[in-house]
């Protein structure tokens, strides 16, 4: 009996020691789990990531250091300033906040950082003046960057999803481009239509397509008209471009150095509370190339 009665105590002992195990694991698991905000937490989430973006490595870019824009999916996450260095081996961007909420960064979603070790997160670095900074790799621009960003007053991580915009690169910073010159095509002096599309801000501009190309002495011209009124400039290259445009939507008459590939450009809009400069990307297309506008 007595050799029973202690069988019996070692497997009560025993159960207590895998109950409490399981029950420390569990508020392990709890407590990780309360320091990940809910989607109720969260403010309204843009969506940064467009069907149209293609996703463009280090490898595109000459390598050197770049003012460039940073995307957020939270206007609680807001970047005023980035620089992106290209190097062979990769792009690292540091990212100049607007505000000294945030106390580290990780690579990965809020669920993955509430569940790693310290060593893991990237801390903010502040600058001469106060600015908070941080600096992450960029595996390739136009491209979703999950971050988790640690709330000093929540004390809770955050989901967020950067793009660091390829449009917002200065001229001659991408290579291997490939385009279709007016040369390529044997384009007279003249005028000339083709199928336009912009690309890039929020996504809900767009400009009148087809869009008027005049060629002269084998320079060519395009008249890119917005679907809004509300633009005064637009920059290429670093050249400004007033509004042409007396009535109705903004015009713009910008140099073309060839077709068939995203050019960049930046437009002012006015329609915010004070203007903004937004990157835009825009795409003429040579195969679709007539000498008579085509609605």
């Amino acid at each position: 009996m007595k050799i029973k009665r202690s069988i019996c105590a070692a497997a009560a002992v025993s159960l207590i020691l895998v109950f409490s195990a399981l029950s420390e694991n569990c508020a392990l698991c709890e407590d990780a789990d309360s320091k990940v905000a809910s989607a109720s937490e969260m403010a309204e989430v843009e969506e940064v990531v467009q069907d149209w973006m293609v996703p463009v490595p280090a490898g595109d870019i000459v390598p050197g250091v770049y003012e460039v824009e940073v995307l957020s999916s939270s206007s609680m996450f807001r970047i005023e300033y980035a620089l992106l260095t290209v190097t062979e081996e990769g792009m690292s961007a540091i990212l100049s906040m607007g505000g000294k909420g945030y106390q580290y960064l990780y690579m990965g979603t809020a669920q993955e950082a509430a569940d790693a070790p310290e060593q893991d997160f990237i801390p903010y670095a502040e600058t001469a003046d106060g600015t908070h900074t941080f600096t992450i790799p960029v595996d390739a621009l136009d491209a979703g960057i999950p971050v988790a960003a640690f709330s000093i007053r929540k004390e809770k991580w955050y989901d967020r999803t950067l793009v660091v915009s390829a449009a917002s690169l200065p001229a001659g910073a991408r290579r291997n481009i490939s385009m279709t010159t007016p040369e390529d095509l044997s384009l007279l002096d003249g005028t000339y239509y083709m199928e336009g599309t912009l690309q890039g801000g929020s996504g809900r501009a767009s400009i009148e397509s087809p869009v008027m190309v005049t060629v002269e002495n084998g320079k060519a011209t395009a008249r890119i008209v917005m679907s809004s009124s509300n633009y005064d400039y637009m920059l290429k290259d670093g050249e400004r471009y007033e509004n042409v445009s007396e009535e109705g939507n903004s015009a713009f008459l910008i140099p073309v150095d060839g077709f068939d590939y995203a050019m960049a450009v930046t437009a002012d809009t006015t329609a915010m509370s004070k203007p903004h400069e937004i990157d835009y990307t825009i795409l003429l297309d040579s195969a679709t190339l007539t000498q008579e506008p085509v609605s």
